[in-house]
């Protein structure tokens, strides 16, 4: 199982979200994270999602995508070729001892303590997933009472732009 981040643009119009999300839906493809937001362009939105399946199934799904109406362009962010993010915020049962700890772990991360209580720290961190699973494995030692991630976004690498993939009318 291979899993694509599939980079779509796609023109900013009511129900362009929902057109993709069933198209995954009708087909049986899971979606495993799935982010998106407008560009630097208010006419066009940038749709960021993971998927994993065989080579077959993630062809499938490419091939499907480009069949939608509002579907500009599709590019993979392939792992050498992109800079990809998630951000997470998590809450974590901190009192007494542990507390200094956690902040320890959240130091040697590059996490920011967005929010102090009396029995908890609010983290906010930023990364590729594999360091955002990391920092998350070091705090489940700790009660983690909240968590929240936001889902995968990047972009291709070098000095291209979003321009490069739109087509002039």
């Amino acid at each position: 199982m291979r899993r694509m981040v599939f980079s779509i643009l796609v023109e900013n119009t009511a129900g362009v979200l929902s057109r993709v999300a069933g198209l995954f839906s009708r087909r049986g493809y899971n979606i495993d994270s799935l982010t998106v937001g407008e560009t630097q362009d208010p006419a066009i939105s940038r749709m960021t999602v993971l998927a994993k399946g065989d080579d077959q199934i993630l062809e499938q799904i490419r091939k499907q995508l480009e069949k939608l109406e509002d579907v500009i362009e599709i590019i993979e962010l392939s792992p050498c070729e992109s800079v990809t993010r998630e951000l997470i915020l998590v809450k974590v049962n901190a009192t007494g001892k542990d507390r200094q700890s956690i902040i320890s772990i959240a130091d040697i991360f590059r996490a920011k303590i967005v929010d102090v209580a009396i029995e908890s720290l609010m983290i906010e961190l930023t990364g590729n997933q594999d360091k955002i699973n990391a920092f998350i494995k070091l705090l489940e030692q700790y009660e983690i009472k909240e968590l929240v991630r936001t889902g995968i976004t990047g972009l291709t690498r070098g000095s291209g732009d979003i321009a490069d993939f739109i087509e002039e009318d």
